[in-house]
């Protein structure tokens, strides 16, 4: 899967240190004009429904787990992949110098029938939701909290990014949008 972009959160980061690793699937689902997006009120922010794959997982399995943990809706048909970001950021376990996450994108489709939630407790306690957001919407809204608050989550500049490139690649391929 091809690389669309390298984060670094901080400017200090030893790559030549510990590292410990982490890989995610999300999704990009796309009906009409508007993303499946799950946002917190807490943050108030949009991120792509998506989460860590589990030891024994393959990518597309973390995938439909995932989506249907925080969105309620089960992946029908994974289209294509999309691309991954790798992020880099201080290792927050004591024994480690660097936390590598990177993020595998694909772009699906959902049915129609919604289910409840199965939330971590950390996804409750920032009262995740489903919504369907226009593209545009989503990334004005990003972007203010990215220039505004100082400690947002890192998923935040993350999804933005990938936001941006999904209208570029997609959006205005298809002239989804004007």
């Amino acid at each position: 899967m091809i690389v669309l972009q390298e984060i670094f959160h901080s400017n200090d980061i030893n790559l030549s240190g510990k590292i410990i690793y982490r890989e995610a699937a999300r999704g990009i689902i796309i009906d009409k004009h508007k993303l499946l997006m799950v946002y917190s009120p807490k943050n108030g922010d949009y991120k792509f429904p998506g989460g860590g794959v589990e030891d024994g997982e393959t990518y597309e399995g973390t995938l439909c787990r995932e989506v249907e943990e925080e969105c309620g809706y089960k992946v029908e048909r994974i289209e294509q992949d999309f691309g991954c970001l790798i992020e880099y950021s201080q290792a927050l376990e004591k024994d480690y110098d660097v936390f590598k996450m990177t993020s595998f994108y694909y772009v699906c489709k959902v049915g129609s029938d919604f289910s409840r939630q199965n939330l971590d407790r950390y996804e409750k306690e920032l009262d995740f939701k489903p919504v369907w957001v226009d593209i545009d919407d989503a990334i004005k809204n990003n972007k203010s909290i990215i220039d505004s608050v100082s400690d947002q989550a890192q998923w935040t500049i993350r999804d933005t990014f990938i936001l941006e490139q999904v209208k570029r690649q997609i959006f205005a391929i298809n002239s989804w949008k004007p």
